[in-house]
């Protein structure tokens, strides 16, 4: 009887994780995120104190989405009606999980900054000393993914809609690519990736996307184009 409870205890808690990556858009980017990191430790010399210091900041951030999940149905329940402490703990319980996701940008720079910094140049390297037409083959092919990705997932259309953003994978395609050519002009890169970010902004404007899709079509157009670059660059 005490084991089936334990296991009970354990298929509660294991919902209720569930329960939230299905139902939180942010919860699915903070996994996204953390999948994308721990992958990232596989490739670099990280020592134990650091995978250590990783694997907390990882479960603080997502430990307090989950938490933020939690006092939001609990106030649902409660109160179902507007009540201004009733916003009041929402907002802060919000500001404690964005509090925990400054913290990860922050661990994430100083442990991974100067070993991404040395890819960064081998990249950058490369892509100076390619031919035009790899540039313009790799946008090719990151279009073709693309359009992969988005029919493997079978929504939308190919040009409007669907999983991930096929406008946002390109810009930042492009973003990517002038950032990696320019050489000592921060200004470039700043603007290339601003009008990314305005034309990924556009598409959850327009009701077309939503910005989960934006940010994954983002992601997924920026290291394409990098392993791309990285490997016929």
């Amino acid at each position: 009887m005490k084991i089936r409870k334990l296991i009970d205890s354990f298929n509660y808690a294991i919902d209720g994780i569930i329960h939230a990556v299905r139902t939180q858009r942010n919860m699915r980017i903070h996994m996204i995120a953390a999948l994308i990191i721990l992958t990232a430790c596989f490739f670099y010399d990280l020592s134990k104190t650091e995978i250590l210091i990783v694997t907390i900041t990882i479960t603080m951030v997502i430990a307090s989405e989950m938490f933020n999940t939690a006092i939001e149905c609990t106030i649902d329940v409660a109160a179902n009606y507007y009540h201004p402490l009733a916003k009041i703990a929402k907002n802060t319980a919000a500001g404690a999980v964005l509090i925990t996701a400054i913290n990860a940008v922050a661990v994430g720079y100083i442990l991974f900054w100067d070993k991404l910094s040395t890819v960064t140049l081998g990249v950058m390297k490369k892509v100076k000393q390619s031919d035009p037409y790899i540039t313009f083959s790799i946008l090719v092919i990151v279009c073709i993914l693309t359009l992969i990705v988005k029919a493997i997932f079978g929504e939308g259309t190919p040009l409007r809609g669907g999983m991930p953003s096929g406008h946002s994978a390109i810009a930042f395609c492009i973003a990517t690519t002038i950032a990696l050519i320019v050489d000592d002009k921060p200004l470039a890169v700043f603007l290339s990736y601003l009008l990314a970010v305005i034309v990924a902004q556009s598409r959850v404007d327009s009701h077309i996307h939503s910005i989960f899709e934006v940010l994954v079509g983002a992601i997924f157009g920026t290291l394409i184009t990098i392993l791309l670059f990285n490997i016929f660059g």
